[in-house]
């Protein structure tokens, strides 16, 4: 196995250092208490009641009957508990996909990271499509069946129908002792393992998990589609590099991208072109002017701005924003081909509010042409930017979400500004996992 590389630097920005303990101790001799199991909320806990108070416990599927431990009881309207066994299986439990998060371990000694992978696929997804549209109905005000769809195998190769393989960048992390392994479920506790079931095949088996680091804070595996694999290790005494970073390739189709190593991209092997190819089917050919002022907002290397100028071709205009000035840097050599393309670093509600104020009545007409392409991080884009793209009034928004509940408030705060969700997509980008990608277009009313 080639040996890991210690980098003289790495980016460990919002990163930190390893906590010993989790910030609230789990409790370990709280009352084990006997639960229906009655839904999925927001996050992948199920929902359960005892003696009228709410009690989220973790490893269960709706319609079970389980024997769970309450680990959290300082709250009065909800107490927080972990399944120790299952009275009554669902038709959906099946053996989990990681040995090492299984129920039949010690909650404290399950790894974390794979919530859902107790849970058929089909269920998986199903629980999915309910707490997005759940959240829809009680945050956006739009009633809508939503189905959650398996990422497209052409478009991950690798990738098992079981929802395993997908990883393409994972973090570990080292105990005091040196052993590797990821955190315990809701835990900073080390848990050594002996696989990486949703890893791709090529980090599961570079993965180190029975070597010791000491003194070392994190390992990252990465592997890229355009490059090898790598394990990168991290020192507790590295910090924020100021040289030069490495960087490495993705790539989409026929596209390459230039990213930084530890830059972020999509984590799921078919991802981007899975997101890609959504937010080229979700605009409206109608509607669309390649020569209106069209905005990717949150960026990143251009994935997305790509995605629009492959669909819609050489005099596309487009100006990709981002904070992050080494993300912008990339953006601009992989948007080159595009005369009409520019990447600007800047934070988006900054960029919208000097957009607005300096605008004149020529941009203004160019603005209210143009489609505008979100991706922001999971927090979503917020009322700031939601108020500011708004006051543009361009013609139509596609929006990419990897939070249900931030997707759903945005699309509240949408409607009241006046425009209305037409259509939405949901991938299934996180297999045996809780979280879930959707693709949503909205426009305004006319």
């Amino acid at each position: 196995m080639p040996r890991p590389h210690r980098p003289a630097r790495k980016n460990s920005a919002s990163r930190g250092r390893r906590p010993s303990t989790p910030s609230t101790p789990v409790k370990t001799d709280g009352p084990v208490l006997e639960l229906d199991v009655e839904r999925i909320a927001h996050g992948g806990i199920a929902v359960a009641h005892h003696e009228g108070r709410v009690v989220f416990v973790a490893d269960a599927i709706p319609g079970e009957r389980v024997r769970a431990r309450v680990t959290d009881a300082a709250h009065t309207r909800f107490w927080r508990a972990d399944t120790l066994e299952v009275l009554t299986a669902s038709p959906d439990r099946q053996a989990h996909v990681w040995a090492e998060a299984s129920v039949e371990r010690a909650p404290e000694r399950r790894a974390g990271g794979a919530e859902f992978g107790h849970i058929a696929p089909e269920r998986q997804r199903a629980l999915k499509a309910e707490v997005l549209a759940d959240a829809l109905r009680r945050m956006g005000g739009v009633e809508r069946e939503v189905e959650v769809r398996a990422v497209d195998p052409t478009l991950a190769p690798g990738v098992r129908a079981d929802g395993t393989g997908w990883r393409t960048r994972v973090r570990l992390q080292v105990a005091e002792d040196g052993a590797v392994g990821p955190y315990a479920a809701r835990s900073h506790t080390v848990v050594p393992v002996a696989s990486l079931p949703l890893a791709v095949d090529e980090l599961a088996e570079l993965a180190p998990l029975a070597d010791r680091f000491q003194g070392a804070r994190t390992i990252d595996l990465v592997a890229p589609s355009g490059a090898d694999p790598q394990v990168i290790v991290t020192d507790e005494s590295e910090r924020m590099p100021r040289g030069q970073r490495p960087v490495t390739t993705e790539v989409v189709g026929d596209r390459r991208f230039a990213v930084d190593r530890d830059g972020f991209w999509q984590v799921h092997r078919g991802a981007a072109a899975t997101l890609s190819k959504a937010v080229q089917e979700l605009i409206d050919a109608d509607r669309f002017d390649p020569r209106a002022a069209n905005l990717d907002l949150y960026g990143g290397v251009g994935l997305l701005a790509a995605a629009v100028g492959d669909r819609f071709g050489e005099t596309v205009r487009i100006t990709s924003v981002e904070s992050d000035e080494r993300a912008t840097m990339h953006a601009g050599d992989n948007l080159a081909e595009w005369v009409g393309a520019r990447a600007v670093t800047a934070r988006v509600d900054r960029y919208l509010a000097s957009l607005e104020a300096d605008a004149g009545k020529e941009e203004r007409a160019r603005l209210r042409d143009a489609t505008v392409v979100l991706d922001p991080p999971r927090s979503g884009a917020g009322r700031d930017v939601v108020d500011r793209v708004a006051a543009l009034r361009p013609r139509q928004l596609v929006y990419v979400a990897c939070d249900p509940v931030a997707l759903a408030r945005d699309i509240g705060l949408l409607r009241a500004q006046g425009y209305e969700l037409e259509e939405l997509q949901a991938f299934d980008l996180f297999p045996n996992t809780h979280h879930v990608e959707a693709v949503a277009r909205l426009a305004a009313i006319v």
